[in-house]
């Protein structure tokens, strides 16, 4: 046989080999599986079965346990009924007694009510009977009196008007006296402390200065030649020379302190000198006007040191000095001005809420106007006012100075306190000397006023003006219009006159009765 077919054989050999193999390993495995399946099956049915089990007994677990939590909640629940049973008891009793008390309340209401009116009904009765006894009574009054009843009220309400009269007189003499007293008080305090510390000399200036001489030869070498020397003097100065038979003495005249003053210091140099003439007297005069410019301009720098003013402008400080050849009444104005000053200051620290220093500016330039009064038209107050607003003063400060003679009414506490200075530094005794007419008038005019007034029969102005005492008709004025009467006419002074310091009115009323034993 040929190796080809050798070779057939050989692979079909191992071909039927392997299919034998295969099937073999088939039924082999078969088996294997099947043993494994049967095995799985088994395991599966004891699982299931020990889970049937594990499931039956945690059933049974859980319905005991679910047993005991209903057996809990059913015991709660029946825990909290009862409870609630107990407070609605409670509740229960308790409405039940309130509505006990409130039955009984209403009883008693009734009970009060039909009380109640029963007694209203006997008080009515009562107030008839009353009404009845009353209209009688009233009856029987008329008939007794002799007055209606229109005519018993209307006698009522004048005896009750006059009572009413009486009490307020006392009762305003009582409030006027109590705040008098507190008021005089304090006000004494402040304006005495003011005062105290500011105690100023007088000198009473006049319109006329007096120069001495060495001797009377002196007088013709003054007069000159023909009288050319006291020409060249009262032409260059403006001055009156008075020569007179008084020894020793030359007076000077003019209305100008400022024009005086540089006329008798260069009357003066010129008698120390010696040479007088006409050429000389002019130098002299020059001099005298440099000399009494820087004076003033000291006087002005002193009285702004005394005061404690800063800050003023230059010009004003020279205005200001010019005030110490001023005078008002006698009074000297810058010396015026300076207690002015003061006093505003310290009535300011006294009264509290106000600037000192602002105080003393207002006082201390009050009066500035005075100074150029005499070569400006208008009054010193609208002459000060202008300057101020010219040298950029403040409000107040020109306020105070237009309101100090009542020219405007007083708006700032200042402008009252520098009004209350001046009119103390001016009403001081021996601080003016006050014209005789003006005097008269003002003591004419106070009469006047006090006899203007009905049931006034007589009045007498003594003190100096200082009081006025009032004789009034007994007849036509009670007591209780006596006081009304003076505080009237207290009023009626304070707005119709103008005086220093105050007035006492002094009412009199004085009832006689005469009669003659036999």
């Amino acid at each position: 046989m040929s190796p080809m077919i050798w070779t057939l054989l050989l692979v079909l050999t191992a071909v039927v080999s392997a299919v034998v193999f295969f099937f073999i390993g088939i039924g082999f495995r078969k088996k294997v599986a099947e043993r494994e399946i049967g095995s799985a099956e088994e395991e599966a049915t004891r699982i299931l079965n020990d889970a049937i089990k594990s499931a039956e007994a945690k059933k049974r677990e859980a319905m005991i346990e679910a047993k005991e939590e209903i057996l809990k909640n059913r015991n709660e629940a029946e825990r909290e009924i009862k409870e609630q049973r107990q407070d609605l008891n409670k509740l229960e009793r308790r409405v039940q007694q309130k509505e006990e008390s409130l039955d009984r309340k209403i009883d008693n209401a009734e009970k009060k009510e039909e009380t109640l009116n029963r007694k209203i009904k006997e008080t009515e009765e009562i107030n008839k009977k009353l009404a009845e006894q009353v209209c009688a009574q009233q009856e029987l009054l008329e008939k007794i009196s002799g007055f209606t009843v229109e005519e018993a009220k209307h006698y009522l309400l004048d005896s009750l008007k006059e009572e009413i009269q009486h009490e307020s007189a006392l009762k305003i003499k009582e409030a006027e006296a109590q705040v008098k007293d507190t008021a005089d008080r304090k006000a004494r305090e402040i304006i005495s402390y003011a005062i105290s510390k500011c105690a100023a000399d007088y000198v009473a200036d006049a319109t006329v200065s007096v120069v001495n001489l060495p001797n009377d030869e002196m007088k013709g070498r003054i007069i000159g030649r023909e009288g050319r020397n006291i020409r060249a003097i009262e032409t260059i100065t403006g001055v009156d020379l008075i020569i007179d038979d008084t020894p020793e003495a030359i007076t000077l005249s003019c209305f100008d302190p400022v024009r005086r003053e540089i006329a008798r210091n260069a009357l003066e140099k010129l008698i120390a000198d010696g040479r007088i003439h006409p050429a000389r007297i002019e130098e002299m005069v020059e001099k005298s006007k440099r000399e009494v410019e820087q004076l003033i301009k000291q006087d002005g720098e002193k009285a702004v040191f005394e005061t404690s003013v800063h800050g003023l402008h230059p010009e004003l400080v020279k205005i200001l000095g010019r005030l110490r050849y001023r005078t008002s009444y006698g009074q000297n104005v810058l010396r015026h001005s300076i207690e002015v000053a003061l006093i505003a200051g310290y009535l300011a620290s006294e009264v509290g809420g106000v600037d000192p220093a602002l105080a003393r500016r207002a006082g201390l330039l009050h009066d500035i106007g005075k100074a150029l009064d005499r070569d400006m038209e208008g009054s010193h107050v609208d002459i000060g006012v202008d300057v101020a607003k010219k040298y950029k003063e403040s409000h107040e400060v020109i306020h105070a100075i237009h309101a100090h003679h009542g020219d405007v009414e007083p708006q700032t506490i200042i402008a009252c306190l520098v009004d209350a200075a001046d009119d103390l530094s001016a009403a001081r005794p021996g601080a003016r000397r006050e014209n005789l007419d003006a005097y008269i008038k003002r003591l004419e005019k106070l009469e006047e006023i006090a006899n203007s007034f009905e049931g006034v029969e007589r009045s007498f102005a003594v003190q100096a003006g200082r009081e006025v005492r009032i004789i009034v008709k007994p007849e036509q004025v009670s007591d209780d219009q006596l006081v009304l009467l003076a505080r009237d006419l207290s009023k009626k002074i304070e707005s119709d006159l103008e005086y220093p310091g105050q007035i006492k009115v002094h009412c009199i009323r004085e009832t006689r009765a005469t009669d003659f034993a036999k």
